[in-house]
C-alpha cells in the first residue's frame, strides 16, 4: 500500500495525536493542526518533514482554507482528513448561555464543515480520498448535562450521513466516528462548564452518577490507533462505527425504545396523513 497524507485537526493531544502518530509511524505524512503547535515539536523531531505542524483554529473559516491548500501544496495530494478539533460542552439547557451554545456550534460543527469544504475540491480532483468526522456516542444519543454537545454532535452526524451521498459518485468516502468513553482531556481541562443554576443540584449529581456507570471502563486512546488504520484501510469503510466497548449497548436501548414509541403511536401518526386519494 502507497503512504498516504494526512490532514488532522486537533492533533496536540488525544485522538488527532494518536491517529498522528500512527498514520507517521508506518510511514505516512500528516499535517497535523493544533491551536499550539509547540505541542507537536517532540513529532518533529522523531519523524521529520513527513509531519507538517500547522496553527489552526477551525472556527477561522480562511484560516481553513489557507491550511489545507499549505497542505496540498506540500505533499501534493490529501488522502485522509480528519475533522477532530473540538470539546465539551458541560451544562443543563436552561443553565447554556448564547456565547457558549454558539461558540460549540463554531467548533464542533462550522470548523469541521469548514475543513470539508476546504478539502472536498482537492479530493474530488484527485477521484479519491476519505473523511474521518470524529463524532461520538453523544452523536446518535443524548444525555443530561451535556445537551448542547449532544446537539452539535447531531448536526456533524446529519450534513455528514448526506455528504456521504453527495461526494460517492467522486470516489470520495467518509466515515463518523462515535467514540465511547476514553481517558483522553475530553472533559478536563479541554472542557467548558456553564454556570450552574441551583434548582437543578440534585439532578446534576444524578446525572454525573449514571455518566459514571454509562461509560465504566474508559477506553484506552492508544488501542484506537490500529482501529482508526482498519478503517481508513478497508476497501467499503463503514459510513457509522462505535470506538469503545459499550456504545453499541447504549445505541441498542436507545433505538429499541423509539421503536416502540414510534409504533404505539403510529395510528395518530396516520391520522395525521389525512385521508389518501
Amino acid at each position: 500500500m502507497s503512504a498516504r497524507t494526512w490532514f488532522i485537526t486537533g492533533s496536540s493531544r488525544g485522538f488527532g495525536r494518536e491517529w498522528a502518530i500512527a498514520a507517521l509511524e508506518r510511514g505516512d505524512s500528516v499535517a497535523a493542526t493544533a491551536r499550539d503547535t509547540g505541542s507537536l515539536d517532540d513529532l518533529v523531531e522523531r519523524f521529520g518533514d513527513r509531519i507538517l505542524p500547522l496553527k489552526l483554529d477551525v472556527t477561522d473559516r480562511a484560516a481553513v482554507f489557507d491550511a489545507v491548500e499549505t497542505a496540498h501544496r506540500r505533499f501534493g495530494r490529501l488522502d485522509v482528513v480528519v475533522n477532530n478539533a473540538g470539546y465539551g460542552q458541560f451544562g443543563l439547557i436552561e443553565e447554556i448561555s448564547e456565547a457558549e451554545a454558539r461558540a460549540q456550534f463554531e467548533t464542533n460543527v462550522f470548523g469541521a464543515l469548514w475543513v470539508t469544504q476546504a478539502a472536498l475540491p482537492i479530493l474530488r480532483e484527485q477521484g479519491s480520498g476519505h473523511i474521518l468526522q470524529v463524532s461520538s456516542i453523544g452523536g446518535i444519543s443524548a444525555f443530561p448535562n451535556i445537551g448542547i454537545y449532544n446537539a452539535s454532535k447531531w448536526a456533524l452526524e446529519a450534513f455528514s450521513q448526506s455528504l456521504a451521498q453527495e461526494v460517492a459518485g467522486f470516489g470520495v468516502k467518509v466515515t463518523l466516528i462515535e467514540p465511547g468513553g476514553y481517558s483522553t482531556d475530553w472533559g478536563g481541562s479541554s472542557a467548558k462548564h456553564a454556570a450552574p443554576l441551583a434548582a437543578y443540584d440534585e439532578f446534576r449529581e444524578q446525572a454525573a452518577e449514571a455518566r459514571k456507570a454509562r461509560i465504566g471502563s474508559p477506553g484506552d486512546p492508544v488501542a484506537t490507533r490500529e482501529a482508526v488504520l482498519k478503517v481508513v484501510d478497508a476497501e467499503h469503510p463503514p459510513l457509522r462505527i462505535f470506538f469503545g466497548d459499550g456504545p453499541l449497548r447504549t445505541a441498542t436501548a436507545d433505538y429499541e425504545s423509539r421503536l416502540a414509541e414510534w409504533r404505539e403511536w403510529e395510528p395518530v401518526s396516520i391520522e395525521a396523513h389525512g385521508k389518501k386519494d
